[in-house]
C-alpha cells in the first residue's frame, strides 16, 4: 500500500525527547525565576552601605544566562535524543531488514537478536519463530504439489498411450478399451477427492462436538466389511465406549482411513485388523493394529507423508492413492492431538491417535 511520507520513528522519538526536556528545563528556570522575584524588592537600595540589586538588575543578569543554558540543554536534547532513539530503535531496524528479505521470497532469513529479553527480543523471537513455520509450510505444500502433479499425470499419461493404441489399433475390443480407461478415470477421481480431502482437513473449520468414538469405529467396520472379506481380513472391536471432542465427519474419516489402511496392507492371503479404545487423563486413545509382514521402522517414518505406499502392498489390493495416513495425520493435528505409527514385532503396524477427551 502507498503512503505519503511522513516524518521517521527515530525523529519522531528524538523531538518528542527535545520537547519533554526543554519543557522541563523551562518549567526548572520559571520556578527558579519565581521563588527569586519574591524576595527581590522593585528597586535597588543601599541598605548599611551595601548596594542591593532590583528587579531590573536581576532581569538583565539572569536571562541572558537562562537562555544560553536553555539553547546548550537543546543542542544536548536533540544530539543525545538522536542517538538514544537510534540505539533503542536498532532493533527493529533489524526485524525490518529481514521481513523485506522475507517478503522478497528468503525464508531462510533470520533476526535472531542477542542480549537479554525485552520487548524487541521477543517480537523479534516471535517473528523467526514465525518464519520457521511459515518455511516449513512452505516446504511442505511445495512437495505435496510436486507430488500431486506427479501423481494426477500418470492416470492422464495411461489415458493418452490407450487412446493412442486404440487409434492405431482399428480391431481393438471397445468394451476392453471402455474398461480401461473407466478405471483409470476412477483412479484419477479417487485422487482428486482425496485431495480436496487431505487439502479440508487441515482447517479448523468446525465446531467442537462430543463424538463417541466406539460408534465410529462400528460405522467404519460396516462400511469396510465388504473390502475386507473380499480379502479375508477380520475386523474385531474392542474398548469401553469414549468421547472426543471433535468433527464427527472428520474423526469417522480418520477411522475409516486407519482401518482401510490395515485391510490393504495386510497379509496377501488373509489377517486381522484390530480397533481399540480407551479412555486416558483428558485424552482418548485410539489404536488401529493388522497383521502382516514385518515392517522397517525408516519406512513406518514416512507413511504419514502424502504419497508414502508401503512396499507390502500387492497387485491385489493396491486401491487407494497413499494419502490415507496423510489424511489421518492431518485430522489428529488439528484436533491438537497425536498419531504414532509403530511396526509390531511380529509383524503388521499398529496406529495410535491421541485426541483430546470430551468434557
Amino acid at each position: 500500500m502507498t503512503r505519503p511520507p511522513g516524518f521517521s520513528a527515530r525523529l519522531k522519538l528524538t523531538l518528542s525527547y527535545v520537547a519533554f526536556l526543554m519543557l522541563s528545563g523551562v518549567a526548572l528556570l520559571a520556578v527558579v525565576w519565581g521563588f527569586l522575584l519574591r524576595y527581590v524588592p522593585q528597586d535597588a537600595a543601599l541598605i548599611y552601605e551595601i548596594f542591593m540589586p532590583g528587579r531590573d538588575d536581576l532581569v538583565r543578569a539572569f536571562l541572558p544566562a537562562a537562555a544560553w543554558a536553555l539553547v546548550f540543554l537543546l543542542v544536548v536534547a536533540v544530539v543525545g535524543g538522536w542517538l538514544l532513539a537510534g540505539r533503542m530503535l536498532a532493533p527493529l531496524a533489524k526485524i525490518t531488514a529481514v521481513a523485506r528479505a522475507a517478503g522478497a521470497g528468503d525464508l531462510g532469513a533470520r533476526v535472531r537478536l542477542e542480549g537479554p529479553g525485552d520487548e524487541f527480543r521477543e517480537l523479534a523471537d516471535s517473528f523467526d519463530a514465525m518464519l520457521a513455520q511459515l518455511q516449513a509450510n512452505v516446504g511442505e505444500h511445495q512437495r505435496f504439489a510436486a507430488n500431486a502433479s506427479h501423481e494426477l499425470r500418470t492416470p492422464l499419461a495411461i489415458t493418452r498411450t490407450t487412446l493412442e493404441v486404440a487409434r492405431r489399433d482399428p480391431e481393438l475390443d471397445p468394451a476392453a478399451l471402455i474398461d480401461r480407461l473407466s478405471t483409470v478415470n476412477e483412479r484419477a477421481i479417487e485422487l482428486t477427492e482425496a485431495l480436496l480431502l487431505l487439502s479440508r482437513s487441515g482447517q479448523r473449520s468446525f465446531t467442537p462436538e462430543r463424538v463417541d468414538f466406539s460408534l465410529l469405529a462400528e460405522e467404519a467396520i460396516e462400511t469396510l466389511l465388504p473390502l475386507a472379506e473380499r480379502h479375508g481380513v477380520a475386523l474385531e472391536a474392542d474398548g469401553p465406549a469414549v468421547f472426543a471432542s471433535g468433527s464427527p465427519a472428520l474423526l469417522l474419516q480418520l477411522i475409516t482411513n486407519l482401518v482401510h489402511n490395515g485391510i490393504v496392507y495386510n497379509l496377501p492371503t488373509a489377517g486381522t485388523v484390530r480397533i481399540e479404545t480407551r479412555r486416558g487423563d483428558g485424552v482418548v486413545e485410539v489404536s488401529v493394529s493388522n497383521s502382516g509382514p514385518v515392517l522397517d521402522a525408516e519406512l513406518v517414518r514416512t507413511l504419514t507423508e502424502p504419497f508414502q505406499r508401503g512396499a507390502t502392498r500387492t497387485r491385489r489390493n493396491s486401491a487407494g492413492v497413499g494419502l490415507g495416513l496423510a489424511i489421518v495425520e492431518s485430522i489428529v493435528r488439528v484436533h491438537d492431538g497425536a498419531l504414532v505409527l509403530t511396526p509390531q514385532p511380529e509383524g503388521g503396524l499398529r496406529a495410535t491417535a491421541w485426541l483430546p477427551a470430551a468434557p
